[in-house]
């Protein structure tokens, strides 16, 4: 039988249109950087994609900055922290890309995953007031947004020392091309963003600089990318990214996630009535239209992922980078909860291709593998 794959926040399939713009720029000689004829040609296909990002998160085409990947933009931006006389705080649901540059980690609470975060600020401080903060659009894990799906902006809070002024950087990852991107009244500093969350190539990514100052490279050499991010521009990849997202956002104007949503809602009643004791972590809460976190108390999470790998079923049990270890879920243990728990989970991610078949078969499956797990646990006490 024809694998079936569920796994769409680790990656998405390449989109044909991608694929095709991929084609076409490895034919594309000049180097972006040079001033002939064959330059200008490779320097309009990353502008045209540059054009196609800003479009899409709804920034000016300027404060697109391409990267090799979501972690990269997020070193990048973290690197300016200096510039916002303080030290950088993430959410401790954060992906690691961006949490393993927290120099204090800010509380969160419930299903929703996100809380007060800003009465962190003023006195208790560790090293300093946190002016950065790291804070996801959407969670890549569970799909719970921030903010009622809004894009977190930067400003003010009232604190035991006064006003203190707080930026963010927001993980706007696994919203793109799934939702519109919506922000608050304020937008954030910067917003990190990959390529092949939504269809485009790997090794591709975006920092997006709502800041009236380039930031700071951390990558010197030529001065591409207006000086902000040297080395020779991947025209390959840069060219699949635009024609990835322009996709992306035709899909989101014709409501192709809105039929995703739907067989997420069928995905999640079916799998009610076969397990009571499955909790659907964030259910009550708004998330992303494709994702699931399945929870069984006491059936491991890589236990579920390994028989549903067999039986030709690609889900996951934590983020892509992380999956592969054997461990409890940092995200579930920060939602508040414990140790076995946050090791009993797994992700089922949906994507534009899913079908009412795939979504049946799926549960089919599990509630089968659900089934045995309980015969092998009976017989064993």
């Amino acid at each position: 039988m024809k694998r079936l794959y569920l796994d769409h926040n680790a990656t998405t399939p390449l989109r044909p249109e991608a694929r095709a713009a991929m084609i076409g720029a490895m034919d594309v000689v000049g180097n972006p950087s040079s001033v002939h004829g064959e330059g200008r040609l490779a320097k309009a296909l990353v502008e045209r994609a540059r054009a196609q990002v800003a479009a899409a998160v709804g920034c000016e085409p300027v404060q697109v900055i391409f990267t090799s990947s979501a972690t990269e933009a997020a070193a990048l931006a973290v690197a300016q922290k200096a510039r916002h006389g303080g030290v950088f705080g993430a959410l401790a649901t954060e992906h690691d890309c961006v949490r393993v540059w927290a120099d204090h980690e800010l509380a969160t609470a419930g299903d929703a995953g996100f809380q007060d975060w800003m009465s962190v600020q003023g006195d208790a401080q560790v090293d300093g007031p946190v002016a950065l903060v790291g804070v996801s659009a959407a969670n890549s894990e569970t799909g719970v947004l921030a903010a009622g799906g809004k894009v977190v902006g930067s400003g003010h809070v009232v604190a035991a020392r006064g006003s203190v002024p707080y930026s963010t950087l927001c993980d706007i990852t696994q919203v793109v091309g799934k939702m519109p991107v919506v922000y608050d009244a304020i937008t954030p500093s910067y917003a990190i963003l990959s390529a092949h969350k939504l269809g485009g190539p790997k090794g591709i990514g975006a920092l997006i600089n709502f800041t009236a100052d380039d930031p700071e490279p951390i990558l010197r050499g030529g001065g591409q990318e207006m000086n902000r991010r040297s080395g020779t521009e991947n025209i390959i990849g840069i060219a699949g990214f635009g024609a990835a997202i322009d996709a992306a956002m035709r899909d989101l104007k014709d409501g192709v996630w809105d039929k995703v949503a739907e067989l997420r809602k069928i995905l999640e009643n079916r799998v009610e009535v076969a397990s009571k004791e499955t909790i659907l972590v964030g259910k009550d809460v708004a998330r992303l239209p494709n994702t699931s976190c399945l929870l069984t108390p006491g059936w491991r999470g890589e236990t579920q992922v390994m028989a549903l790998d067999l039986a030709g079923i690609a889900v996951s049990a934590g983020s892509a980078c992380s999956s592969g270890k054997v461990k409890a879920s940092r995200v579930l243990l920060a939602m508040g909860y414990d140790e076995a728990d946050a090791a009993s989970a797994i992700r089922v991610s949906l994507g534009p291709d899913t079908t009412h078949d795939d979504v049946t078969r799926f549960v089919d499956v599990w509630s089968d593998k659900l089934n045995k797990h309980r015969l092998r646990a009976r017989a064993n006490t």
